[in-house]
């Protein structure tokens, strides 16, 4: 009975045994099916993605930026493919061991080893570091060779810019370099499509212009082994360049214009009279914006910034100079404006001025005689200048020539560094300086020296207002879609100038068709009577192609290429009794100095289409210095307009 329940509860015991251990075992086996169902199921794309995530490597690649060519489609600014090598520290187990290794490999001197130290210091570990931006082929291809044993490099094929015209575009486009911590947080689209190595612009139509340059980065992925060497492909999505701008800048003009300001500090510009195009804007010295693409060096960076003749100073737009006797063209269509003078009207030059006990030379010192308009352009004669300046004032002459662009900025906006200039008048120099005007102040403002200052392309434009018959134009150095072309400008030009010369006659009443015309201010008379700009446009003719004249040596008799000038000399310093006794010629004078040299040009006379402006800083006569180089520049500028035209036409037919 005994053995009975004992092998009865033993039989119990086993069985509650194996039940227990039955229903650990379902227990277990569930769970088991349930975590590979959650792994194999559920959290299959989880999975999946870090699988991927230890397979697959995805790079985005640096934008490709947008080019700029020039009128005739050649590119001035382009890319270059270039390889790179990056590094992302949070990847590697031993920098300093990572670094000697690459070292070794690409030779790398002490001082770029420990310059890389540095910024990896600087650096969060998730940040990559640009170790090289343009390797060599050789070097590249000896990275992708060792890339097993160097975890955490990453060889790069990207892009840089490329300026195949070097220094003669540098102050139209400026250049590019790597982005900068402010750039980034500042631009919203160059956050966007930041890459390590990035370029951006800096000055210049890069910088402004940056957002339609700067293009949409493409993304590769790639399957990789163990030790992050790429094995294959997977898929390239590709980005999307930049937008192409083209320019208004003939590229052979652009080269003459350096080529004749070689060794020179100055600037040339270039305009067309009627759509405003900008054919050539050059500053002189200028400098190789490649420098500046993969680190510019210290003892290139000291070069251009320790240069005595600030090439990193763009003189056209920044440049402000007393114009000299080039305002004399405004001075003399002011006067005739207001109804101070007529063509007719004669002083009688001595050598000197005499008023208040102040005494104001002429240029001349013996004097000219007697000179009416004409003989006073032609001769510069200053003393004709201070007298009708004297009876105009400085108020009426301020009028005419902000009309004519000088105290305004002629590009707008589009240059953060373009300067205003300055043309005074009464009210200010009260405000400015708290002090009333002097009629001496008005004789000196009346040649071009005093306070008024100008920057070249705005003594350009000027001129092209003069050289189109006295009508508002528009500057620009970029071609769009939309612009206005040449045939349209001219027959609002042509329309508003037979309106305006139908008024002064009486034969149109100031009604509606007045008003009309007056509601359109495109092109817009910038003068009362067109005989006023017709006798400027004489005088400055006989300045260059009579003999007497200041620009006479540099005419051109061929009337293809014929112009018509002024030449301009802007004193820097006050010259006293002494130094004018000495009369001393400009090579004995020390050169800061010595006069800058200015001439302002339109051609060809009979039928005009171009105009310029020429200062030499410190070269002392314009008629010496100056004028010579717009002969050499009219010549190229006239031959090359029958192709300029056939361009012209193409792009009209295109849009």
């Amino acid at each position: 009975m005994l053995d009975g329940n004992f092998n009865t509860r033993k039989i119990q015991t086993i069985n509650r045994r194996m039940f227990i251990i039955g229903a650990a075992k379902v227990i277990v086996f569930t769970g088991i099916i349930s975590r590979l169902f959650s792994l194999q199921i559920s959290d299959n794309k989880k999975y999946l993605t870090l699988s991927d995530k230890n397979r697959l490597r995805e790079w985005r690649l640096p934008p490709i930026r947008g080019e700029f060519v020039d009128y005739f489609g050649n590119i001035v600014a382009g890319n270059l493919k270039v390889y790179q090598l990056h590094v992302i520290p949070e990847e590697v187990e031993n920098f300093r061991y990572l670094m000697l290794r690459l070292k070794n490999i690409l030779t790398i001197n002490d001082k770029e080893f420990k310059r890389i130290t540095k910024i990896k210091k600087n650096k969060k570990p998730w940040e990559t570091i640009v170790i090289s931006e343009n390797l060599t082929w050789e070097q590249f291809v000896k990275i992708n060779h060792f890339l097993y044993d160097l975890t955490g490099v990453k060889p790069v094929l990207s892009v840089s810019r490329n300026y195949p015209f070097e220094e003669n575009y540098t102050h139209i486009l400026g250049y590019v370099s790597e982005a900068s911590e402010s750039d980034i947080l500042n631009n919203e689209v160059i956050k966007n499509n930041h890459v390590p190595g990035l370029k951006v612009g800096k000055t210049g139509l890069e910088k402004s212009f940056e957002e339609q340059l700067i293009g949409v980065n493409g993304v590769q992925r790639y399957e990789v082994n163990a030790y992050g060497k790429r094995i294959k492909q997977i898929n390239h999505s590709p980005g999307k360049q930049g937008k192409k701008i083209e320019l208004t800048v003939d590229t052979e003009i652009q080269k003459l214009s350096n080529k004749l300001l070689k060794n020179v500090s100055g600037s040339i510009s270039v305009m067309d009279i009627y759509t405003g195009e900008i054919i050539a804007m050059h500053s002189s010295p200028s400098f190789d914006p490649n420098l500046f693409l993969f680190g510019i060096s210290h003892d290139d960076w000291q070069l251009i910034r320790n240069n005595p003749l600030k090439p990193l100073v763009n003189k056209t737009l920044s440049g402000l100079y007393s114009p000299g006797s080039t305002i004399k063209p405004i001075v003399a269509l002011s006067a005739l404006e207001n109804n101070i003078i007529n063509k007719d009207f004669k002083v009688n030059c001595t050598g000197k001025t005499e008023m208040y006990g102040q005494t104001y030379h002429c240029w001349k010192k013996k004097g000219h005689g007697v000179v009416n308009l004409k003989k006073a352009m032609k001769q510069s004669c200053d003393s004709y200048f201070y007298e009708i300046s004297r009876k105009l004032g400085v108020d009426r002459l301020k009028e005419t020539a902000i009309k004519f662009g000088l105290g305004e900025k002629v590009l707008q906006e589009i240059y953060s560094n373009e300067k205003k200039g300055l043309v005074p008048n009464t009210q200010w120099k009260k405000d400015t300086l708290g002090k009333g005007w002097v009629i001496g102040e008005t004789l000196i403002t009346g040649i071009g020296q005093g306070y008024t200052q100008t920057t070249p392309l705005q003594l350009c434009l000027m001129v092209a207002q003069l050289a189109n018959g006295g009508h508002k134009i528009y500057p620009k150095i970029t071609i769009n879609e939309d612009d206005e072309t040449y045939e349209q400008a001219k027959a609002i030009i042509e329309k508003n100038y037979q309106v305006n010369k139908e008024l002064n006659q009486g034969l149109i009443e100031t009604g509606n068709e007045l008003f009309s015309f007056l509601k359109d201010k495109r092109h817009e008379p910038l003068y009362r009577d067109f005989k006023n700009i017709r006798l400027v446009q004489e005088a400055m003719f006989a300045s260059t192609n009579e003999v007497g004249g200041t620009s006479y040596s540099s005419r051109i008799k061929n009337p293809k290429y014929q112009f018509a000038g002024k030449t301009g000399t802007s004193q820097v310093k006050r010259i006293t009794a002494e130094e004018r006794e000495l009369d001393l010629k400009t090579v004995d004078i020390p050169y800061n100095d010595r006069d800058h040299a200015l001439f302002i040009a339109f051609g060809p006379y009979k039928n005009p289409r171009y105009a310029l402006s020429v200062v030499i800083e410190h070269g002392g006569s314009g008629s010496a210095t100056a004028a010579p180089i717009a002969k050499k520049l009219f010549k190229l500028i006239i031959d090359r307009h029958k192709l300029r035209e056939k361009i012209r036409i193409q792009k009209k037919l295109r849009i």
